[in-house]
């Protein structure tokens, strides 16, 4: 048996029932029999054993009071994976599917993430079963601080600095800020995501749909390719599909479509600047559903309960939530035409899908480097953070834009490097396990 089956069959064995991380470690160890081949010197020093168990898990619960007067209790955790390049770094996530697996799932995939971006910071992750959607602020403010009041023992500036996720937007990073500081008396960049005037980067909260476009741009580049005239489908209408579909529009791409978790719009006309602002304001301020988009723009059409990969598209931009494109999307996507995907959102291909892909020669932009935006420019707000400094719009962007720009040259020339020309995937993998393997074999059996 191979070492990096045997590694991870022993993860199996023992996490069974913890399917979203079996695939996120799969999904890297299989592209990896290569690099062990290259440096015996890993397997020597049990690199996989270490990489896939995390440094440290921290659960806990987190009572609360809602606006009846009733006691609730939810499941806090957080999942310090790796420190090796730097603090740890990863999002919270508070939604009602959240448990150990997908949390460590996350943190995995964090690992390599922020390896690629070149930046000191490590892979965590971290959240709850909670879920803000129809709570009162008043609600969320009382489980925010409840959950700070034990995860402030495990965070700091140096030590673990957790930012945003599904569920978790700069409401809910500004309570948490609150209490930290109040139980602390520290004023320090311990949350990333934070409002803009009390330490929070301009560009933040653009970042992730913004570089999951500059990550497309440059894979169409190495066609030839450009952004400009094609047709885009994006799933999604949070914050990642909001300002991927910006870039696209910026760059004369046409936005065909965009969903929520009841179903997804499409606009043959596209959706101009002018919609993308309604939706906008629809999400982020009314909180509305997609489905009401029709009656905005009657021109359009809703699909009930269905995700977007069956419309003919140039590129598919999954931006919602992890495994949203499965064989049958695929297979549709395939026989469409579609050149190419740049995912937005955290392992939003299943392995099947991702095959049939594979094999049609669809150029694809895998989460670990497409979607890296977002810890990018959180690091960097870290950095404005530990200098007391304050970075225009432009200066932060165009840092951005050169992060995701090396990114893609990473994974392309450890692709090559590897005899696997194009593949994108297998570049990701191999160029952010090499240095954080690196770093592990420097600091010793830790």
């Amino acid at each position: 048996m191979s070492y990096v089956k045997d590694a991870f069959d022993r993860v199996k064995l023992r996490d069974p029932e913890q399917p979203e991380f079996h695939q996120a470690v799969w999904e890297v160890l299989e592209t990896l029999e290569p690099v062990f081949d290259k440096h015996p010197e890993y397997r020597d020093a049990n690199i996989l054993e270490r990489l896939t168990e995390p440094e440290r898990v921290i659960t806990f619960r987190v009572p609360w009071v809602d606006d009846n007067g009733a006691v609730q209790v939810n499941r806090g955790m957080r999942v310090e994976f790796n420190s090796a390049i730097g603090p740890y770094k990863g999002g919270l996530r508070f939604h009602p599917s959240v448990n150990l697996g997908i949390i460590k799932f996350l943190g995995f995939e964090q690992i390599l993430k922020n390896a690629l971006t070149t930046r000191p910071i490590g892979g965590g992750k971290g959240g709850s079963d909670f879920n803000p959607k129809g709570k009162s602020d008043l609600e969320v403010m009382r489980f925010c601080q409840s959950f700070m009041s034990e995860l402030y023992r495990h965070i700091g500036a140096n030590i673990d600095v957790p930012a945003g996720d599904i569920g978790v937007g700069g409401r809910e990073i500004g309570y948490m800020f609150g209490q930290y500081k109040r139980l602390t008396g520290k004023w320090e960049g311990v949350l990333t995501g934070k409002g803009y005037g009390w330490g929070g980067s301009l560009i933040r909260p653009e970042a992730t749909g913004y570089g999951q476009v500059y990550f497309l741009r440059e894979m169409l580049a190495s066609k030839g390719e450009s952004i400009e005239g094609k047709a885009c489908a994006i799933s999604g209408s949070g914050n990642v599909a909001q300002h991927c579909a910006q870039k696209i529009i910026s760059y004369g791409g046409k936005v065909i479509t965009m969903s929520d978790s009841g179903g997804y719009i499409f606009d043959a006309e596209g959706i101009d600047e002018s919609k993308l602002a309604w939706i906008m304001d629809l999400k982020n301020n009314r909180r509305g559903r997609i489905k009401e988009y029709v009656k905005e723009y009657p021109g359009a059409v809703y699909h009930e309960g269905e995700r977007p990969w069956g419309e003919k598209c140039d590129i598919a931009l999954p931006s919602a939530t992890q495994n949203e494109i499965e064989e049958k999307g695929a297979n549709n996507l395939v026989k469409n035409g579609c050149m190419a995907i740049s995912e937005g959102a955290n392992m939003p291909t299943s392995p099947e899908a991702y095959a049939i892909l594979s094999k049609a020669d669809v150029l694809f932009g895998p989460a670990k480097a497409a979607n890296a935006g977002g810890v990018a420019v959180s690091s960097l707000e870290m950095s404005q953070n530990a200098a007391f400094d304050e970075w225009t719009s432009e200066k932060v962007d165009s840092k951005l834009d050169q992060i995701m720009t090396g990114i893609h040259k990473q994974c392309a020339d450890a692709a090559e490097e590897y005899n696997q020309k194009g593949n994108l995937v297998v570049g990701a993998n191999i160029a952010g396990f090499i240095k954080v393997a690196e770093a592990m074999l420097d600091q010793g059996v830790v």
